[in-house]
């Protein structure tokens, strides 16, 4: 069954294409960069993880040569299915309730700034829904000049070339944002709909879901840990 575009999103290239534009053949190339060893320094040996957005695994399969033990939840069946050796759930992450709870929760790839607020609240819910007493929830926040150092590219030791290429309001505090990855046998583009957050909106953000800032994991403070306000 072929799932319908989310509206202000695309992708194009070769392979399929998630409904939020992401391609599956993409995120299998693209390497897993220092994340897994900040998440590693953060929780628990051997923590249970729950990795919402999981994609292709990217970060899961990290996380297992770890040690750890990791349930990964996405979407789109194409992309789970290129996860190995971890427990995969196909589901939205706002209605995920699996009935159990995790030592840390996992909720990377910006998804804290989806364009659409009640979908954040339920992504956030989620992650409260499934924490153990005692845990953690992991969030990667974009960077503070996300938005506004554009265009701009990076090139990749790996041998290809990714570039923001826009972003551009379009209403409520929403920005589209072009994406292009280049690589020398294959070019994909991705648009989608982002919502940038001060320090202080993410945080206020947290604040509503019964959640607050343990502390900032990076110097950027793109990755934070965080803990319920009532402790857990």
């Amino acid at each position: 069954m072929e799932l319908r575009m989310r509206e202000g999103y695309e992708g194009t290239g070769p392979g399929a294409i998630t409904p939020d534009g992401c391609a599956v053949e993409l995120y299998a190339r693209l390497p897993v960069g220092d994340e897994p060893d900040i998440i590693a320094a953060a929780v628990p040996e051997g923590a249970r993880i729950l990795e919402l957005g999981s994609g292709v695994g990217r970060m899961t399969h990290a996380l297992l040569e770890r040690g750890f033990e990791v349930t990964a939840v996405d979407e789109s069946a194409e992309m789970l299915e290129r996860v190995r050796g971890a427990r995969t759930i196909c589901s939205p992450i706002e209605g995920l309730d699996l009935g159990e709870t995790f030592d840390v929760v996992l909720l990377a790839s910006f998804l804290v700034h989806v364009g659409d607020v009640e979908v954040r609240r339920g992504m956030l819910r989620a992650c409260v829904r499934h924490l153990a007493k005692g845990g953690c929830v992991l969030i990667q926040r974009e960077g503070e000049d996300y938005h506004t150092n554009v265009p701009r590219e990076r090139v990749d030791p790996a041998g290809f070339t990714v570039r923001i290429v826009s972003s551009e309001p379009v209403g409520d505090g929403v920005d589209s944002v072009r994406a292009e990855y280049v690589f020398p046998d294959a070019t994909w583009t991705q648009t989608f709909r982002a919502r940038p957050l001060t320090r202080q909106q993410f945080e206020e953000a947290l604040g509503e879901a019964g959640l607050r800032v343990d502390r900032y994991l990076t110097a950027d403070r793109v990755w934070v840990r965080a803990v319920p306000v009532t402790g857990g």
